[in-house]
């Protein structure tokens, strides 16, 4: 019986935090309610004398009710970096005498993205910025269909034609910029809001 009581309290102090995630205040009580309506239906409930068989079914079923709740975000089934929630940017362009970037980029902190860089190789070029991709996490970079997946990053050069593909998740908000080592226009680097 008492293991009964503890899998429903349980359940009511692990169902109230997903619940007040997604619902209005005035969910936490209603959580509060039913906790103490599955204690007190618990309580009142006739023992059978030497099984204790129930006790076991009850308790698997408290456990899906668990699981369901906490699944109360818009990632899908399998998580943040899912296809579906990935932003492909603009890609940069490394090309002597050409801007960087179109224009500024905005990502939203907690957002998946994907960023190529192009080189065209008629100069030997790097991106460099450690602010950046210290405000950022790194899933991976593919060069040449070779992933890798750094601890850290402080820039990328490239010393012929080639393609780099960056997929990270933007973390801290701030103004970052990866910008050419050396150059001081503004064409030359790309800017990064993350909000």
């Amino acid at each position: 019986m008492t293991r009964l009581l503890t899998v429903a309290m349980l359940a009511a102090l692990l169902g109230t935090p997903a619940l007040s995630q997604t619902e209005p205040a005035a969910s936490p009580e209603v959580g509060a309610a039913a906790a103490s309506a599955e204690a007190e239906a618990g309580a009142t409930a006739p023992a059978e004398d030497g099984e204790d068989d129930d006790d076991e079914a009850e308790e698997e079923e408290a456990a899906p009710a668990q699981g369901s709740q906490a699944q109360h975000h818009d990632y899908g089934p399998s998580g943040i970096m899912t296809r579906s929630n990935r932003a492909d940017l603009a890609p940069l362009t490394l090309a002597s005498g050409k801007p960087v970037a179109a224009e500024e980029y905005s990502l939203q902190s907690g957002g998946y993205y994907r960023l190529q860089i192009v080189a065209d190789g008629s100069a030997e070029l790097a991106l460099s910025g450690g602010d950046f991709f210290r405000s950022v996490w790194i899933n991976e970079i593919v060069i040449n269909d070779i992933e890798i997946r750094p601890m850290g990053v402080h820039s990328i050069e490239f010393d012929a034609a080639g393609e780099a593909l960056i997929s990270f998740i933007a973390i801290q908000p701030g103004r970052y910029t990866l910008s050419v080592p050396g150059s001081s226009g503004e064409s030359q680097q790309a800017v990064f809001n993350i909000r």
